[in-house]
């Protein structure tokens, strides 16, 4: 009988581990400028800032500018929930670049449908889906795409499958295929486009990380000549309730809908920014 109890329990303890989930393949929901695949637990309330400013060098940078730091790139304010501990969704309002769009706000959901085990599942996956509205006043001048013939014009979309795994303690990989819709774009550029990103999170310990971002678009015939990709490196540092952020990338804009199709700036010519986020949590 000792013998029945003592197997019982050895195969309880073994069916337990092959259950239990890698936890924080990222620190908080963000990358640097897209999502990870972490997603919110039920009933948090996230607030989030985020700040960019200008480029650091480059024919708009340098001493004169104070090295980005007298100009605004972007900056967003945002709350997101969760749901459920796989369910997340959230909303935020950008100031905007101007390049094309300001005064834009934005939405999302996240669900996380697989998790990463210690003996199970090799992989957690995520779905986001987003969509973001410019309600900045039509421009007079018919050949701008901020004249929005048609209220829908003002509205753009992106779809996105995230794939990350953590190996070890300290390394974390990501792969970010997403897809963008513009509902109406100038005549140099196109509807659709379609990006694959790569992320790489190098934990130095619990507090401390670095983040690489990487998104390389796949620009189909008829897309604008200055589309660049975008690029990003941080480090992060978490603390009880708290997730910050500094970060360098080319990027000028937040959310998928943005940074993906707008980014115009090059690194090797110096146009980079310096940016920031915060989050802080509140439980419901």
């Amino acid at each position: 009988m000792m013998k029945k109890v003592l197997v019982l329990f050895c195969f309880a303890l073994a069916f337990n581990a092959q259950s239990q989930n890698v936890e924080e393949t990222f620190s908080g929901t963000r990358v640097i400028n897209g999502h990870s695949v972490e997603t919110l637990k039920g009933r948090i309330l996230e607030f989030r800032i985020e700040h960019r400013f200008g480029d650091i060098a480059g024919t708009n940078g340098g001493i004169q500018q104070f090295f980005g730091f007298d100009q605004a790139a972007d900056i967003r304010f945002a709350f997101e929930y969760g749901i459920t501990d796989k369910l997340m969704i959230g909303l935020g309002r950008s100031k905007g670049t101007g390049a094309p769009y300001r005064s834009l706000i934005d939405g999302f959901t996240k669900y996380r449908f697989m998790t990463q085990e210690k003996d199970g599942n090799p992989l957690s996956l995520a779905v986001m889906g987003s969509a973001s509205i410019s309600y900045q006043k039509a421009s007079a001048d018919l050949t701008q795409v901020t004249s929005y013939p048609q209220f829908s014009h003002r509205m753009a979309y992106s779809t996105q499958l995230i794939a990350a795994r953590k190996f070890g303690e300290h390394i974390s990989v990501q792969v970010m295929p997403t897809y963008v819709h513009r509902n109406y774009v100038n005549i140099d550029d196109v509807n659709g486009l379609f990006s694959l990103g790569g992320a790489l999170n190098y934990k130095i310990n619990k507090k401390y990380g670095v983040v690489v971002e990487y998104y390389q678009n796949f620009n189909p015939s008829g897309m604008r000549l200055d589309a660049k990709n975008s690029l990003g490196v941080a480090f992060e540092w978490t603390t009880n309730g708290h997730n910050f952020k500094m970060n360098f990338t080319n990027s000028r804009g937040f959310g998928e809908t943005q940074f993906i199709p707008y980014t115009v700036s090059d690194w090797l010519d110096g146009e980079f920014r310096f940016g920031f986020s915060i989050s802080r949590k509140f439980k419901l």
